[in-house]
């Protein structure tokens, strides 16, 4: 009889959150931090000359992410880098449930350990109020992604929401979640007690 692995989100549930309950000490279960979605924003100002560049960027990401890019306009209009409000200029998708918990899984343990000279990532990405945005400065990190496809390198931001009221019990999340922070004395903040 074969065993069923458990996915991130079973181990959240399961393991992560009593142990945070009790790091954390709180009491109440629906209190404890958790992550809400995984939004990707990739900004394509090359498609104001060339519109296959946009599409091109969002089969990528839609490989990448497991589903399909939202096409994002400009709003206002800007003379001095010819752009007209309605142009499009980037792509964005948002993960919830299942995709989110893979698509975590997959960047912590296969993708960033790609990166060359990974030392970790620095924890100076939170915004105040628990959320984490990562920037990837190419695309091609990602084996999913056939380098073929890739005609130039894109970055793009990865932006963690969660439920955490602060950004120490944010860390503490995506730690255990398996977000790999820099070790250094200078960045790390001290646990919540």
């Amino acid at each position: 009889m074969r065993s069923k692995a458990m996915t991130t989100q079973e181990t959240y549930q399961k393991e992560m959150r009593p142990k945070l309950m009790e790091e954390l000490g709180i009491s109440n279960s629906m209190a404890v931090p958790k992550l809400v979605k995984i939004v990707v924003n990739c900004g394509v100002g090359e498609a104001l000359k060339d519109k296959k560049v946009l599409e091109k960027m969002s089969q990528q990401l839609a490989l990448i992410t497991g589903q399909k890019a939202q096409v994002r306009v400009a709003t206002r209009a800007i003379s001095t880098f010819k752009l007209q409000a309605g142009n499009a200029i980037g792509l964005r998708t948002t993960l919830r449930g299942r995709r989110m918990y893979d698509f975590m899984t997959r960047l912590v343990s296969i993708a960033l350990p790609r990166v060359r000279d990974f030392r970790g990532i620095a924890a100076r990405g939170f915004d105040g109020n628990g959320n984490y945005t990562l920037g990837v400065s190419e695309q091609t990190i990602f084996p999913e992604l056939p380098y073929s496809m890739v005609d130039k390198t894109r970055g793009f931001e990865i932006t963690f929401v969660t439920t955490a009221q602060s950004d120490a019990h944010a860390k503490r999340l995506l730690e255990l979640l398996g977000m790999p922070f820099e070790k250094d004395a200078a960045t790390v903040t001290k646990r919540v007690t």
